[in-house]
């Protein structure tokens, strides 16, 4: 008998256009002044006007426009005195991971009197929070159901906080919020949703049947739709269904968590700043290939919810074999970059790149096979050539 705990966030609502329930959304939260958070982008394409629109009818509110990709510390305390200044009694997430997580770190410590410093780690928040609403506008990190926040703590380092109280009271998937994203954006944060369902399904530790029952119904409306969302992105159906199926594979990882490809995308994005779902496409097929001697059951059995023409009579490394490369080539369809020297990585960077990787040991526990740094740097090289 398997013992878990399974964690999510209180109320999801997944509607197109359910954007225009915002205002009953607050009233139910009984939240009279707000803090809006978002980026700069979400301004200049003209979503933010159409939050504001909703709320000017009947509440106060007060923006925080300022999130950069990556969050540092100073950006997420300055969106904290904001707050404070203006004393306000909920939060709104509103954009991608970046602002969600943002939006997360606020709520909590709007709340506490603990300094930001002590909230890393797993489950050191203490007290509640200011009720909480995230609504994402890309169909990637599943930040509207993860007690997780990520923030940039050094040049090239980032924490993670950890803990129940960051789990939002709703979660609103609008698709029409995502019509007009860039197809590679729509492209990078879909592969993103994949990686999620893919090391839920495969996690060492916490792997669930809650979690396992997310990963393959995420996959299966991620790898329909993800193509037809990249090059047709006005399709509404296949809008809505990418930011379903990125919201149930944050649910399995929120639950059972990722592992090396998460591990080695990271000191990408802290280097080279290059976007996380771009990162998580650069090294996921060649950490998978290196974890098949270990995973081959595994990887075969989420294989139909990804592509179909499996054969039944094949075995487990052949299912894995063929998924991997359905998967580079799906990359390729897609039009996103599949090789580290695509995106001016050099070769003698990737020594750098194997050693920070190996820092993230709360993510490479979860791997299925154990990976030491020389594994890491055959992988990177993997990537930087591209070589199967």
């Amino acid at each position: 008998m398997l013992n878990f705990q399974f964690n999510t966030t209180k109320c999801i609502i997944s509607s197109p256009g359910g954007l225009s329930n915002i205002s009953d959304i607050c009233d139910q939260l009984n939240i009279n002044k707000l803090l809006v958070v978002t980026d700069q982008g979400i301004v200049n394409c003209g979503l933010l006007a159409k939050l504001e629109e909703q709320l000017h009818r009947r509440f106060e509110f007060v923006v925080f426009d300022k999130v950069v990709a990556d969050p540092k510390q100073d950006n997420v305390l300055s969106a904290v005195a904001l707050a404070k200044q203006y004393n306000v009694d909920g939060v709104i997430g509103f954009g991608g991971g970046s602002s969600m997580d943002t939006a997360k770190v606020v709520a909590v410590m709007m709340d506490s009197r603990q300094p930001l410093e002590q909230l890393y780690g797993f489950e050191k928040v203490q007290g509640d929070r200011l009720p909480l609403i995230l609504i994402p506008t890309t169909a990637g990190t599943g930040s509207e159901v993860t007690p997780i926040a990520i923030l940039t703590t050094g040049e090239t380092t980032k924490a993670g906080i950890i803990a129940k109280q960051l789990l939002p009271d709703v979660a609103l998937l609008d698709a029409q919020l995502t019509i007009g994203l860039p197809a590679h954006v729509t492209a990078a944060t879909g592969i993103d949703a994949m990686v999620h369902a893919i090391e839920a399904f495969t996690s060492k530790h916490k792997k669930n049947p809650y979690s396992d029952m997310l990963a393959k119904q995420a996959l299966q409306l991620l790898s329909k739709n993800i193509e037809q969302a990249t090059h047709h992105g006005e399709d509404i159906e296949a809008r809505q269904n990418m930011l379903l199926g990125a919201c149930l594979a944050g649910q399995a990882f929120a639950n059972a968590p990722v592992a090396a490809v998460h591990a080695l995308a990271y000191p990408l994005g802290g280097h080279f700043h290059i976007p996380h779902g771009l990162s998580n496409s650069l090294v996921l097929p060649h950490v998978m290939r290196f974890n098949q001697s270990d995973a081959a059951k595994l990887y075969s059995e989420l294989a139909p919810y990804i592509y179909t023409g499996i054969n039944a009579s094949q075995s487990n490394q052949k299912v894995c074999s063929d998924l991997i490369v359905f998967i580079e080539r799906l990359i390729e369809r897609l039009k996103l970059p599949n090789t580290l020297k695509q995106l001016d990585v050099g070769e003698h960077h990737l020594e750098k790149l194997a050693t920070d990787a190996m820092l993230q040991t709360r993510l490479l526990i979860n791997n299925p096979k154990p990976l030491s740094h020389d594994d890491a740097l055959l992988i990177y090289q993997s990537a930087y050539e591209g070589a199967l």
